[in-house]
């Protein structure tokens, strides 16, 4: 089977066994019903990671753990076993939403009984690689990053998910000859109205705007078009609601675009690097997230291995760049800010560790307390 180049660059570092199995979840969790238990007497808050169980040294499902909101620190309660490839997940109360990131692609539902993730079941993507969902209006939307599209599964009541209602595969292509020679879905997610659903396109250079019907099927809106060769990953909206926040992965930028009814306008571009990085080895962005205040934007770099600090101004209009912290790890693939916003959490993929920084609320600069080490993390979900 030939290697993509998504699957390439995430093995670097890490072991490569790529053989991508089209595992059945079967939901045991392993130690997680004790752990969670005096994890609960603890005030400590239940997270879930993400992982891949095909490559070398890799999960073996989707990890539990205890978060203490008090010093930032993770701790290991468990594991959903037999989860293949959980490289996202959500939550929504007592469920849990998890892709399962292999070329025939699937997303299976959680819940929580007595403590415990159960796999209630799990439904074909009808596309490859999918690596973000998000609950939307009672579905599920799932990304297929290998495809190209964006399927569509209602939640029941419940929890498990029903058959998909759609399934709209994006059109596009970009110069990158190793990244965009056709589309490539990178993330989905809701505006902040929850009227219209964005599905961001690395392959195609594209934002695409989409409102779902209550039978769950998708309509597009508006298209977004970002600057050749940008490679889109994600975005994350600012809290006024007026603007959003553009990760490219393919060439170190962020693009900060004004927001109205459904429709996205690229403005501001600027490096998520300090002047005086250096060029090699190549960098390559992933996550974007606002702090809850809206003062605050933060950046994962991963090459550069750092997470970019920018400080919001003009009400959301402008960024300027105020550090580039070094992550303590490698190759940090997603970053999660605590309920509370005092720590920020990244989870570094390729040094098989999560880092914990704390927060300052008013300069929004990080600093490092501590590491967790876990196999292969690539999500973070409270």
């Amino acid at each position: 089977m030939a290697v993509d180049r998504r699957r390439f660059l995430g093995a670097v570092g890490v072991g490569a066994g790529l053989l991508m199995t089209e595992g059945v979840a079967e939901g045991s969790a392993e130690g997680v019903a004790e752990a969670d238990d005096f994890a609960e007497a603890r005030g400590e808050v239940r997270v879930y990671l993400g992982t891949y169980t095909t490559w070398t040294g890799g999960g073996a499902g989707l990890g539990v753990g205890a978060y203490d909101p008090a010093t930032g620190r993770l701790r290991s309660t468990g594991v959903v076993r037999g989860v293949p490839n959980p490289s996202f997940a959500i939550t929504a109360g007592r469920r849990v939403y998890a892709v399962n990131e292999q070329s025939a692609g699937s997303v299976t539902a959680f819940e929580v009984r007595d403590g415990v993730p159960k796999v209630l079941n799990t439904q074909s993507t009808g596309g490859a690689d999918p690596c973000h969902l998000v609950l939307h209006r009672g579905h599920v939307l799932s990304a297929n990053y290998s495809s190209g599209s964006v399927s569509v599964h209602p939640v029941r009541p419940d929890g498990s998910l029903g058959a998909r209602t759609d399934l709209v595969r994006h059109k596009g292509s970009g110069p990158d000859p190793d990244r965009q020679e056709g589309p490539h879905a990178h993330q989905v997610l809701s505006d902040p109205t929850g009227e219209f659903v964005f599905a961001v396109d690395l392959g195609a250079d594209a934002v695409f705007g989409y409102r779902l019907s209550a039978a769950g099927r998708l309509t597009e809106v508006s298209t977004a078009r970002l600057h050749p060769g940008a490679g889109p990953r994600h975005l994350a909206f600012h809290p006024n609601g007026r603007f959003a926040y553009v990760a490219n992965e393919l060439d170190s930028t962020i693009v900060v675009a004004s927001y109205a009814h459904g429709v996205l306008t690229p403005g501001q571009k600027l490096s998520t690097l300090p002047a005086d990085a250096p060029t090699t080895p190549r960098n390559y962005p992933a996550e974007v997230l606002v702090s809850a205040d809206g003062r605050f934007v933060y950046l994962s770099n991963r090459g550069h291995d750092s997470v970019a600090v920018f400080a919001v101004e003009q009400d959301g209009a402008r960024l300027r760049l105020v550090e580039a912290v070094p992550v303590g790890g490698e190759f940090p693939r997603h970053l999660a800010l605590d309920p509370a916003g005092r720590f920020l959490l990244a989870a570094n993929q390729n040094s098989n560790a999560v880092t914990t920084f704390a927060v300052d609320r008013e300069s929004g600069r990080l600093r490092l307390t501590s590491t967790f080490t876990a196999p292969i993390p690539v999500c973070v979900a409270f």
